[in-house]
């Protein structure tokens, strides 16, 4: 397995794994909330493309026998920032980590992860920002064991 930087030669097997990683939150989800669409595919690609050309964006991808296994995407959309309230340094943010089912817990998600935090502290990053799905308690113990914390946490009411 090798981790490379994003090649357009890898975007269907890219599509595939967005789309697996939305399957997998669409189980979790207990509101069911999260759908996956027809459209979803090309359409959330897309999104994902779009910041890539909105923001700096890094795409690392897990290789291996000419496959796909793993993907991270990482952006920066904020310098260092001091206002009234806050002091807030330049931040990396990472969108996606995703690793193909059968290819959990090897390591790969770790092993792209450094590679993320690596590159945002070589441009100056001083922290990094990850949403996780609430129900996706797998990630969040990932997160966890690597050191990320809970700086803020959103609550829902269904009324």
């Amino acid at each position: 397995m090798e981790i490379i930087n994003y090649s357009t030669k890898y975007d269907e097997s890219i599509k595939n794994l967005l789309v697996e990683l939305q399957e997998y939150i669409v189980q979790l989800d207990k509101e069911k909330y999260n759908i996956l669409t027809a459209d979803y595919r090309e359409k959330y690609f897309e999104k994902t493309m779009d910041e890539v050309n909105r923001y700096k964006v890094k795409i690392f991808l897990a290789i291996e026998d000419e496959k796909v296994i793993g993907l991270i995407v990482g952006l920066i959309n904020n310098e260092d920032e001091k206002s009234y309230d806050s002091c807030v340094p330049k931040r990396g943010r990472v969108t996606e980590l995703v690793i193909s089912k059968k290819c959990r817990s090897n390591g790969i998600g770790k092993q792209l992860l450094s590679k993320m935090e690596n590159y945002f502290k070589e441009v100056g990053c001083k922290a990094i920002l990850i949403n996780v799905f609430a129900y996706n308690e797998k990630a969040q113990n990932f997160y966890y064991k690597s050191g990320y914390f809970n700086r803020s946490i959103e609550a829902m009411k269904k009324i």
